[in-house]
């Protein structure tokens, strides 16, 4: 009968009403914390997490605890700071004009004629950047590694080069190591910086006027 079909129909649109509450309640339930636990604890005291932040791993990327894997983060992490401290320095300098002498082919292109920033990528002729390409390559592959078992994640010494590292106390090393991972940090999001404004156009207001 028509009645029947009302009843049925009510007592579903309640059922569905009910499953959807349960639902978004759940969706704002409290999730389970057991794996982030595991993680803050594991690295909470780890090189690098300090005041503001602490141990910040937004994504999640070490929320298993997983030692080998923050290793390996923290090595690349290492890695791409050098490489930035490094881009940064070459940036500002190359930006005040500092230049090479004489001429970077046989054609004739002085060093001094290669502006800085983008637009020099695109001027230095194809057989330098590939030059510079394989140097970079023959670093990456035969230099810049861990070879020997280094002390901590990005000690590239390999036995050959110290520098006075062993003389120091232990709690140098850390502050050592602090201050190039924060540097590192610091060097990544300069570069970055640098070649946003650069394709903007304004990176000249970021530098001091003559």
């Amino acid at each position: 009968s028509i009645l029947t079909i009302v009843k049925y129909k009510k007592v579903n649109m309640k059922t569905a009403i009910l499953a959807s509450l349960i639902a978004a309640a759940s969706a704002f339930a409290p999730v389970q914390q057991g794996a982030k636990t595991t993680s803050l604890n594991a690295f909470e005291d780890a090189l690098g997490a300090q005041p503001p932040l602490g141990f910040f791993d937004p994504l999640g990327l070490v929320e298993d605890g997983d030692q080998e894997k923050f290793d390996r983060l923290r090595y690349v992490e290492i890695k791409h700071g050098r490489i930035c401290m490094l881009g940064v320095v070459g940036y500002l300098v190359t930006a005040a004009g500092v230049r090479l002498p004489g001429d970077i082919d046989y054609s004739g292109t002085s060093f001094a004629s290669i502006a800085s920033g983008w637009e020099g990528t695109t001027q230095v002729p194809v057989a330098g950047a590939l030059q510079v390409f394989a140097f970079v390559g023959f670093l990456e592959l035969a230099v810049m590694k861990d070879i020997t078992g280094g002390e901590f994640p990005g000690d590239f010494r390999n036995d050959a080069l110290d520098y006075g590292w062993d003389s120091f106390d232990e709690e140098t090393k850390l502050q050592k190591r602090a201050v190039e991972l924060n540097q590192g940090r610091a060097a990544m999001m300069g570069l970055l910086a640098l070649m946003v404004h650069d394709k903007l156009g304004n990176v000249s207001d970021f530098f001091p006027s003559a």
